[in-house]
């Protein structure tokens, strides 16, 4: 039936198909009216928005990661339990767990949006954040997400995210109540991680679907691929992913675009790409400049409702999946389990491995499983 048909009126629900993998913005099911970009916080550091990891973690840690020569952290999407919190529970006592792990116990976890839902309020981070990972030793970072900068009347954007992660000084956040948790000390909400042994670049995607990058963030963005030093891996983080197959959002373009504006500028490819947004697992690889990067999707870890992957005409793709226009393709997924990313970076690469954790109707304490895990070598020791 036409619209025409219809007597001229305009279905509300677009056809039953699903998004593109990179960004073609088609839509599966009528949404609200479009979210606008938000205007960016004032950032809490100077320029280039950098912090070190040794101004967090104290002089004994860092000294055991120099004499191991391995740093092991958790990286990880859409963590807010909102509606069903055991998800976000289960993952919380795996992330625990490895930071009791010998002989690479995590150092620290890094959101990569969507920390809370579903407005970014201010009274959500302490059953959604605060209170999860109340047992978790380790420090906790953060890129935004569009929940969490979409915000309520009478609200600014991101106002909780900023009062929680990106406060000049640690201090003790009326939000975590009974926790003794600190605020971190981000400089902003587009910033950059510095470590002896990787760099982590994150991006502010802001709110509308498919994301934005300003111009001016697009210009520190590219700033930092030429500074990151070229002995370590880089790291790209995002809420939205530049790729993904699923049945909500599919791909950036925008987040596509501004990485391969930092490339041909600088040259410099980074060694691994990872995003939230979609409630699932999904590992990429994509060519570029001669070099197989892992595109990863890791947005399972926590929020309730996962994410189906399937092709733009509703099925299950098949393995690997080829997106020639983008010299891209799916390798692996998992769509029907909660979890995370756990990732070493050693001072020949990457180490990366993504694990599952049990469903809310099994054992709770059963140990997470690991579904795969490679190895990324940096470009001087490829």
């Amino acid at each position: 039936m036409t619209d025409r048909d219809r007597g001229g009126l305009v279905s509300r629900y677009p056809p039953r198909r699903g998004p593109s993998p990179f960004g073609a913005d088609v839509a599966l099911r009528a949404e609200p009216a479009a979210i606008a970009p938000q205007p960016l916080p004032t950032p809490t550091g100077p320029s280039p928005y950098r912090l070190d990891l040794a101004s967090v973690l104290d002089d004994d840690q860092m000294q055991a990661i120099a004499d191991s020569g391995r740093l092991t952290f958790h990286l990880l999407g859409d963590v807010g339990g909102v509606e069903a919190p055991q998800d976000q529970q289960i993952v919380a006592l795996n992330l625990t767990a490895d930071a009791h792990r010998a002989p690479d116990p995590a150092r620290f976890a890094y959101v990569m949006g969507d920390v809370v839902y579903y407005n970014g309020e201010d009274t959500a981070y302490y059953p959604q954040f605060y209170q999860p990972y109340a047992d978790y030793p380790c420090p906790i970072f953060s890129v935004p997400g569009n929940h969490d900068g979409t915000p309520l009347p009478g609200t600014s954007s991101l106002q909780g995210w900023m009062a929680n992660f990106s406060t000049a000084q640690p201090v003790r956040s009326p939000d975590a109540r009974d926790v003794p948790r600190l605020t971190m000390t981000q400089p902003n909400c587009h910033w950059t991680l510095t470590t002896p042994l990787v760099t982590v670049v994150g991006l502010y995607t802001n709110v509308p679907e498919g994301g934005y990058i300003g111009p001016e963030q697009a210009d520190w963005f590219t700033a930092e691929f030429a500074q990151a030093p070229a002995d370590r891996p880089l790291i790209v983080t995002s809420h939205h992913p530049a790729l993904s197959l699923d049945r909500y959002h599919g791909g950036s373009g925008p987040m596509l675009r501004v990485i391969d504006a930092a490339i041909a500028a600088t040259g410099r490819v980074p060694d691994l790409v990872a995003a939230g947004h979609v409630h699932d697992y999904q590992h990429w690889e994509r060519d570029i400049n001669g070099i197989t990067v892992p595109f990863l999707v890791a947005g399972a870890g926590g929020f309730w409702h996962l994410y189906e992957v399937m092709d733009p005409d509703r099925h299950k793709p098949t393995m690997p999946h080829q997106v020639p226009e983008v010299d891209a393709r799916l390798v692996s997924y998992v769509d029907d389990r909660h979890g995370y990313l756990r990732i070493t970076a050693t001072s020949g690469g990457l180490e990366v491995e993504y694990v599952t954790v049990p469903r809310a109707q099994e054992p709770w304490h059963d140990p997470g499983v690991v579904y795969e895990s490679f190895t990324i070598r940096t470009a001087g020791a490829r």
